[in-house]
């Protein structure tokens, strides 16, 4: 049920404000003094304070009335706070406005705009409750992931990375093949590394292989292994990753890239957990949970004819997809404040920047970026400029600058509350999300 709370030492106000609400069907209880309205307060939840200002012989200073709304706001920080008087200076209501009370009206009251600021509260009260709903249940559900997985200290807020992550700990108490899918710098041997430390052979090795960066002519040697002499420069025989990885998880990155010599010898491994070393005739047998990760359409190198379509069936057992980092905008400034680790603070046009970049280079572009502003900052406040990015757009940035109120909510809530990290989402200044979340009820 709502609740207003009337604290005002005129009898005859209070009854008249709670009739005129119940007219409205809003109920409202009344406090003659602060210490009485405080006590209300601590009594149960309250969804709106309509207070006067003046409770002594002085009329105009409103100073017993700031104590009070200071009291409230001490103890209800996002409670709204109505201002009500007829002799207060008009400078000392303002002053509250702008410490975060919700509005200030005059005596004698224009009935249609009081009862109008209240249900336009009462329906900010029923917004912010389900604001903190959302962002308490989202860090019940990140916690409780946590408490259960070993995550390897990922840092995310997205509910797309959630969904990832939630994923590759399921898919991780299997010992069928992986296929980390997405774009190149989004953190696929994090995931990787996410499914081995929560497998069956979390206690073995974790062995990464990048496949792009060896030469053709030597991937099959450097997962197989060789025997001296099996190919120029051999001087001796050598373990192959596969051999490094038995008994854990062998980690392929840019699968995509190995040969079709090495495809097929891959396949068979997959099958049977059997090889030759190159050079040899002789079978090793190994245990090996195997992950790949690729940035590359697979099915169409497949279509192409530059990929098995065998091999890709086997390694494709279960997909799981990391979104790149322009559709997981909640990770930004999280993963930036992680990669500051505390040299340096973001200037609020600088996180207005970072969440309007695209990042074609996804997460290791955004940590490429901070490590250089950190570095050019000095100790001091990372500003655009720093960044090293493109400005942005004015149309974005007009757009960005007039939010609506549902925007508004919508972007407190996925900050966490946080103000300043809602105005970088929204492309606006704290001061003038202040006054936008003023003008729209909101509390400050």
């Amino acid at each position: 049920m709502r609740r207003i709370l009337i604290i005002d030492d005129n009898p005859a106000v209070g009854q008249a404000l709670s009739l005129l609400l119940s007219l409205h069907d809003i109920q409202a209880e009344v406090a003659l003094t602060p210490a009485d309205g405080l006590a209300a307060l601590d009594r149960g939840p309250v969804d709106v304070v309509i207070q006067d200002m003046n409770f002594s012989a002085d009329t105009t200073s409103g100073a017993e009335g700031a104590a009070l709304f200071r009291a409230i706001r001490e103890r209800q920080p996002d409670l709204p706070v109505i201002l009500l008087t007829a002799w207060t200076r008009l400078e000392a209501a303002v002053e509250l406005v702008k410490a975060g009370a919700a509005d200030y009206l005059a005596k004698p009251w224009d009935d249609a705009k009081l009862v109008a600021t209240v249900e336009n509260l009462l329906e900010l009260s029923e917004s912010t409750r389900e604001v903190a709903r959302v962002r308490d249940e989202r860090r019940r559900r990140r916690e409780a992931l946590a408490q259960r997985h070993d995550l390897g200290g990922i840092v995310y807020a997205s509910e797309a990375m959630e969904r990832t992550l939630e994923l590759a700990c399921q898919v991780a108490r299997s010992e069928l093949p992986v296929l980390v899918s997405g774009p190149n710098g989004s953190g696929k041997e994090r995931i990787a590394a996410t499914v081995h430390a929560n497998s069956a052979v979390r206690d073995g090795p974790f062995v990464a292989v990048n496949c792009g960066a060896l030469p053709a002519e030597l991937i099959e040697a450097e997962l197989f292994g060789a025997e001296s002499g099996a190919f120029t420069g051999a001087g001796k025989s050598r373990d192959g990753r596969f051999d490094a990885a038995d008994g854990g998880t062998l980690f392929l990155d840019e699968i995509g890239t190995l040969p079709l010599p090495g495809q097929v010898k891959l396949l068979r491994v997959l099958e049977t957990g059997r090889f030759e070393r190159v050079g040899s005739s002789r079978t090793r047998q190994v245990r090996v949970r195997v992950i790949s990760a690729t940035n590359a359409d697979l099915k169409a190198m497949v279509r192409a004819g530059s990929f098995r379509e065998d091999l890709y069936y086997r390694l494709n057992v279960i997909e799981v997809a990391l979104p790149p980092l322009a559709q997981r905008r909640d990770d930004v400034l999280p993963l930036a404040e992680h990669f500051l680790a505390g040299r340096a603070q973001l200037g609020d046009a600088a996180r207005a920047q970072l969440l309007a970049h695209a990042w074609p280079g996804n997460v290791r572009e955004l940590k490429n970026v901070i490590e250089r502003a950190a570095l050019l900052a000095r100790g001091g406040p990372i500003t655009p400029d720093l960044l090293g990015l493109p400005p942005v757009e004015p149309a974005m940035a007009r757009n960005l600058d007039e939010p609506s109120r549902d925007a508004v909510v919508a972007a407190l809530a996925r900050a966490d509350g946080v103000v300043s990290r809602a105005a970088a989402a929204l492309g606006l200044s704290r001061q003038a999300l202040y006054r936008r979340m003023e003008r729209y009820g909101l509390p400050v």
